[in-house]
């Protein structure tokens, strides 16, 4: 196994000809996924005084997440069964599907439920962009298509706070959602002119199933803890979370059948290592689900303009990562080291300011909170290029396909234990009890304080991480 890489292409070369085409193909997925994370993060608070939830409402994210868990890990499987074309065009469907669910949810649970399908069909497409980086591009755009998937995050900033913004200061957040449907269409008939059809039949891979379930029930029993209000029941709550989590893994170590790459959970793996930082980093970010509840209730803001304010966060992240996604040696090094730091004391900032920012003037208010978000996502994009790219060599021969649709799973794992922490803490912070503009208060000090600790952590990783420069990139 080498820790070597040839010299990153030109940005040039991965938009020319056929390739360029082919990226199209296979970021338009992950911009449609991205797209909808925006849209329910902008409309949530509308959604919620529609047909009620608060309590749940970070469920939202949660169930949305772990359903992408399970359509990451499936997407192996998917894509040996059905190829690049049948595996993108069966997960725009159930994506399409969910997203239908979604639009005419008249309860709560309807809605959690429309919100696990779409999960299920996004997830699979995020992982297929990922696994098909290797497939239909050489090495060297490796780094280049990973930061312009993780880009497509940037287009969501554009689209999503504006579709969900719109619709839901016109009293009609469900139109968010019908939206997705001709936009899954469209992309449906660009996946089936470039990508090639499935190859010859072959043994589809086992599935980790038990690992998956492992981990999404450690996610759940987190998120159930959190429903309650009292100490001893949340407390419960996160200690069943870590045993489950730590199950999963000693599983995961005995097991024929896995989930990550072979020697992940090793003590001393450097894969370990990385896949950890990318769970934490994206920890992080899950504060984002309840910033646009937080400006609606504590500072007035509008449901289009807290959504594209909230969207600071990704498109930080986004623009971070192109720039800083041709860095080689001792300057991605650097990236690797400084992302963490940046996160969390934007985090910090954070929890000082929400609270307490009707102090400050609209404008300078306004400025500080894009600041603040831009940097916590910048936290992520600044060193993301890099730490995929070290998934990638550091990959065991013979695993690629398997490290690749690990990155997804991982990145979503943290996802869905932070959505699910978040709603724990936001609800023992007093979110819906006392409610109103001081349970909004207290939330905020408490979660994002709290969640400041996720990148320090991952800080702490980064040193080990780019200590060799091995990666190249």
């Amino acid at each position: 196994m080498s820790t070597a890489s040839p010299a990153t292409a030109s940005w040039g070369t991965l938009f020319s000809g056929q390739n360029g085409l082919l990226a199209l193909a296979l970021t338009g997925g992950v911009a449609l996924h991205a797209i909808n994370v925006h849209i329910v993060t902008t409309v949530l608070p509308s959604v919620v005084r529609d047909i009620g939830g608060l309590d749940w409402y970070a469920w939202n994210t949660t169930l949305f997440v772990v359903a992408s868990i399970v359509g990451a890990a499936l997407s192996v499987r998917l894509l040996a069964g059905a190829g690049p074309r049948g595996a993108c065009l069966a997960a725009l469907g159930i994506f399409a599907l969910g997203s239908a669910a979604c639009a005419s949810a008249m309860s709560m649970p309807w809605m959690l439920a429309g919100r696990s399908v779409q999960g299920l069909g996004g997830g699979a497409l995020a992982a297929l962009s990922y696994a098909l980086i290797r497939v239909v591009f050489p090495a060297p755009l490796w780094p280049r298509a990973v930061a312009l998937v993780s880009g497509m995050w940037g287009v969501a900033t554009l689209c999503g706070p504006a579709v969900g913004g719109l619709f839901a200061q016109a009293g009609h957040w469900r139109w968010a959602f019908w939206t997705l449907l001709p936009a899954a269409l469209l992309q449906a008939l660009l996946v089936a002119a470039r990508l090639r059809p499935a190859a010859a039949a072959s043994a589809p891979p086992a599935i980790p199933l038990t690992q998956i379930a492992l981990l999404a029930a450690s996610v759940l029993a987190v998120a159930a803890g959190g429903l309650s209000r009292a100490l001893a029941w949340q407390g419960a709550g996160v200690a069943a979370g870590i045993a489950l989590g730590v199950a999963a893994m000693l599983v995961e170590r005995r097991s024929h059948v896995r989930l990550l790459p072979s020697g992940t959970c090793a003590p001393a793996s450097p894969l370990g290592a990385v896949y950890a930082s990318v769970a934490l980093l994206l920890v992080g970010t899950t504060t984002e689900i309840y910033v646009p509840y937080f400006l609606q209730t504590l500072h007035g803001y509008t449901p289009l303009a807290a959504g594209y304010l909230t969207a600071a966060m990704a498109a930080g992240w986004s623009l971070s990562s192109m720039l800083s996604s041709g860095r080689q040696g001792a300057a991605a090094a650097g990236m690797l080291r400084a992302g963490p730091v940046l996160g969390a004391l934007s985090l910090a900032a954070l929890a000082l300011l929400v609270p307490a920012g009707d102090a400050l003037s609209p404008a300078m208010l306004m400025l500080l909170y894009g600041v603040a978000l831009a940097g916590a996502g910048a936290g992520v994009g600044l060193g993301w290029p890099h730490l995929l790219t070290r998934v990638l060599t550091l990959a065991p021969a013979g695993e690629g396909g398997l490290a690749s649709a690990a990155i997804t799973t991982v990145q979503l794992y943290g996802m869905a234990i932070g959505a699910a922490v978040a709603g724990l803490v936001a609800n023992a912070a007093g979110l819906s009890a006392p409610g109103g503009k001081a349970g909004a208060q207290s939330a905020a000090l408490w979660l994002f304080a709290s969640f400041a600790l996720a990148p320090a952590l991952a800080a702490l990783l980064a040193r080990r991480i780019a200590g060799g420069h091995g990666d190249g990139a």
